[in-house]
């Protein structure tokens, strides 16, 4: 039984527990028909008695010489044309007058006739000559009003069965409608719970809830389930934390759960979406969605594109290092023929000075990087964007700024505790690479400044970032859109690849409570500056 499907075990519970009403209900109905013709079977018998012992004549014939010769016809006639078994006029001690077996005239009457014989009427169920029978006893008033005789009028118990058995089959044919009805909304429901548990047993499902349950709380990737009309019926911890739900969402539209318009619009628009990609307060989400295909929900998937891109970068920094190297080995070997050429020609100083000269061109580059730039995370990137600037003509220096706080710490070293390189390389791989573009696009001399170190204008510490490029700057007008997921001046990139390298850059300094404006510079360019603070920032209620 523990291993039939819920559906099946429904089903036989429901059939069992028809049955069973079924049965009790026809039990019931039978003795009601039973105690219904009993009693319509009492009171026929007393009608007929009481309507013979007012007839006309029935106490003069009673008290005559011979009363069986004038009475035994009348009573035979009475008791066929009234459907009885017996009509019994009898004495005052119960001497019958008259019988339907004529050898019991004259025979002492079985049963009860004391309170008729003191004038009252009285009704029984009584064995008698003729077997169990319903039966009334009537006095027969004479002048004075006192009883003179006794009439009994009964209907056997046979008769009462032949009557209650006409209602039976009245009964049972109700019986099996009300069988097969309930058997046929016992199926329909069988059916439907079947579909609904998918002929899953209560063992299977349990197995299968908990092993939902361990996927929903355990997988990394927000998880959420939105029905036709926009409502969140389901979401996993990963979805809490990515999309800062509420406490309760579940039965809420998802335009009231505090999201950013554009993503709450989308998850109640009904569509499938692939690798959208949608900020969220602080973070930017690769959204994905599609139907379930029951009840038009669907479900939708979230990814910390934030993360993403910090690996991306990551890989964008080693295929600039790859770049920068393969680059190297080509001058390298351009630097190798002439060292041998000149070596060939007997200048052995001159190659001397060439080599010493490159290497040391090279060492310094490295060094002025390093002492800039503390984080060595950061150095290899902005080592790695030099070569990258350097094939596309853009000349790019870096600046160190102020290398202590206010307090003679080191911002950087500060700020490793609290702060991922990876948002860093986030940050400023992304300021550096549009810089370069932007230089570009603008006629020469092309350049990019770079400044790393600590924010003079932050009283309690912190670290800026600013990058400075000759390109063609931004209008004041559009200062405001420029971190706008989607909006982007490069139009050779498609919609999903445009507008999000800046609004990642205002998604992750704000993660970090830092701020992020962007201005024309002194040459026309634009200067992007970021202010991280060192420490976290103090939320409303905490003590100081």
């Amino acid at each position: 039984m523990a291993n039939q499907s819920i559906a099946r075990q429904v089903l036989l519970w429901q059939l069992a527990l028809v049955l069973l009403l079924v049965a009790a209900g026809s039990g019931v109905a039978v003795h009601a028909v039973r105690r219904s013709g009993e009693q319509t079977a009492r009171e026929r018998a007393l009608d007929v008695a009481r309507t013979l012992a007012r007839a006309p004549g029935l106490a003069e014939a009673a008290t005559a010489t011979d009363p069986t010769a004038r009475l035994q016809p009348m009573a035979e006639q009475i008791r066929k044309e009234n459907g009885v078994d017996f009509v019994v006029v009898m004495s005052i001690d119960g001497t019958r007058f008259t019988h339907p077996d004529p050898t019991r005239i004259g025979r002492t009457f079985l049963g009860h006739i004391d309170a008729a014989a003191h004038g009252r009427t009285s009704t029984e169920t009584y064995t008698g000559s003729l077997g169990p029978s319903v039966r009334a006893v009537v006095p027969v008033a004479g002048p004075d009003g006192r009883p003179i005789a006794l009439v009994s009028v009964g209907v056997t118990n046979r008769r009462v069965d032949a009557l209650v058995g006409q209602d039976v089959p009245l009964v049972l044919a109700v019986a099996a409608a009300a069988l097969a009805v309930a058997c046929a909304a016992s199926m329909a429901v069988h059916h439907r719970l079947r579909r609904q548990t998918l002929g899953l047993g209560p063992v299977e499902l349990r197995r299968v809830y908990e092993h939902h349950d361990a996927v929903l709380h355990a997988v990394r990737e927000g998880l959420i389930v939105v029905d036709s009309a926009g409502r969140l019926v389901l979401a996993n911890d990963e979805a809490v934390r990515l999309l800062a739900l509420p406490a309760a969402p579940e039965g809420r539209h998802v335009g009231t759960l505090g999201l950013d318009r554009t993503l709450a619009d989308t998850l109640a628009a009904g569509r499938t979406v692939t690798d959208e990609i949608h900020l969220c307060d602080t973070r930017a989400l690769a959204v994905n969605i599609s139907p379930t295909g029951r009840d038009g929900r669907m479900v939708a998937t979230f990814r910390d594109h934030t993360e993403l891109r910090a690996l991306v970068g990551e890989l964008d920094q080693v295929k600039g290092f790859a770049e920068a190297l393969r680059a190297s080995a080509h001058e390298a070997g351009n630097r190798l023929h002439t060292i041998v050429a000149l070596i060939e020609l007997g200048r052995g100083e001159e190659a001397i000075r060439f080599a010493t000269g490159e290497l040391t061109a090279a060492q310094d580059l490295a060094d002025e990087l390093t002492a800039a730039v503390h984080e060595p995370a950061l150095a290899a990137l902005l080592f790695g964007k030099h070569a990258q600037a350097a094939e596309r003509g853009v000349q790019l220096t870096v600046t160190g700024g102020p290398a202590t706080d206010h307090d003679g710490s080191d911002p950087l070293d500060a700020l490793a505790s609290r702060f991922d390189p990876r948002d860093l390389v986030t940050v400023l791989g992304n300021l550096v690479d549009n810089a370069i573009d932007a230089a570009v696009s603008a006629p020469p001399p092309r350049t990019v400044r770079v400044t790393v170190g600590a924010d003079p204008d932050a009283a309690a510490g912190g670290l800026l970032l600013q990058v400075a490029d000759s390109g063609p700057g931004i209008d004041e007008p559009l200062t405001t859109r420029v971190f706008e997921r989607g909006w982007s001046t490069k139009e050779a990139y498609g919609s999903q690849g445009r507008g999000l390298g800046l609004a990642l850059v205002r998604a992750t300094v704000a993660r970090h409570d830092g701020t992020v404006d962007v201005a024309r510079g002194d040459t026309g360019g634009a200067v992007f500056t970021v202010r991280l603070p060192t420490l976290p920032a103090q939320r409303p209620g905490e003590e100081a």
